[in-house]
This record gives structure tokens, C-alpha cells and sequence, in this order.
């Protein structure tokens, strides 16, 4: 089972999630205005993200969604 991980630091105004483990050599990529993609940096993959200014019921994240993996492998929406 996948694990999310979701960090908030409200005086800081600053969201981090991580749908892998955080990497000692990882590099962070702004993508837009205030959102950061975090990457391994050896291979390039996307481990995280972080959203700057941010505040709860923010509308960058009306745009995200979830797809989770079955054993079959067919993908479920959520």
C-alpha cells in the first residue's frame, strides 16, 4: 500500500506532500506561481511537492487528482 505523506507548517504557509520517501539527493523545480515539484535527483522522478502562500481550501489544489493503483492494475479513481 502506498503511503502519502503531508506536511503543514501554517507559519510558514507551506504544504509538502510526498507519495515517496524524501530523498537525501532530491531537487525541487518550480513549475508555477508557488508550485514546487520535487524530484529524485539521480533518476528524475517525481517524489513530492510543496505549495508556497499556501492557506487550507486553496484552489491549486481543485486541479489534483487521485489515481490509485489496483492489484490487477487497473487504475482507480478517487
Amino acid at each position: 500500500m502506498a503511503r502519502v505523506k503531508i506536511y503543514f507548517e501554517p507559519d510558514k504557509e507551506l504544504l509538502t506532500v510526498f507519495w515517496q520517501e524524501p530523498r537525501a539527493e532530491q531537487i525541487c523545480t518550480e513549475v508555477d506561481d508557488g508550485i514546487i515539484v520535487i524530484k529524485d535527483e539521480r533518476t528524475g522522478e517525481p517524489i513530492g511537492l510543496e505549495l508556497l502562500s499556501y492557506h487550507p481550501g486553496d484552489a491549486r489544489l481543485d486541479a489534483v487528482s487521485v489515481e490509485v493503483g489496483s492489484i490487477t492494475g487497473q487504475p482507480a479513481r478517487s
